[in-house]
């Protein structure tokens, strides 16, 4: 670190990114197909049921037969947090955004961040936009 500046020295790595996600063997579909602009979702055969976040079994009833599935990218708020202050690397230079949880149209609920929107509340119809690979969502079109 340049001691006037306070620019790394250079050969330093850029500080970690706490914003994108480290894709496992199991979760890479879903991560891969992000990055193409598409959101899946795992459904389970026994019982039917769509889950998220990605795991190899279902929350629900424990089977490990799931499929992943496109899902619609609808979604409606469910509840938010505006975060005002975040020390992360990028969330800092992103302050204030909205944490969200949405309610998608398959059921799941997902962890999201809200963005494009200056008031949220809930119930809002919602649909998914893509970040650096990220599903966010923002208000839906009509």
């Amino acid at each position: 670190m340049d001691a006037t500046t306070g620019d790394p020295s250079p050969g330093t790595p850029p500080p970690r990114r706490h914003d994108l996600p480290e894709p496992d063997a199991f979760t890479r579909p879903y991560w891969e197909a992000a990055a193409e602009g598409r959101l899946l979702l795992r459904r389970c055969r026994p019982c039917g049921r769509a889950h998220h976040y990605p795991r190899e079994f279902c929350p629900h009833c424990w089977s490990e037969d799931g499929t992943w599935e496109p899902a619609t990218g609808r979604a409606t708020l469910y509840t938010w947090s505006v975060v005002h202050r975040n020390d992360l690397p990028p969330f800092g230079d992103r302050v204030p955004y909205t944490a969200a949880v949405v309610d998608l149209a398959e059921g799941p609920r997902m962890m999201t961040e809200l963005v494009e929107t200056v008031r949220p509340r809930a119930g809002l119809p919602l649909e998914v936009a893509f970040r650096d690979g990220v599903p966010v969502f923002r208000p839906a079109e009509h």
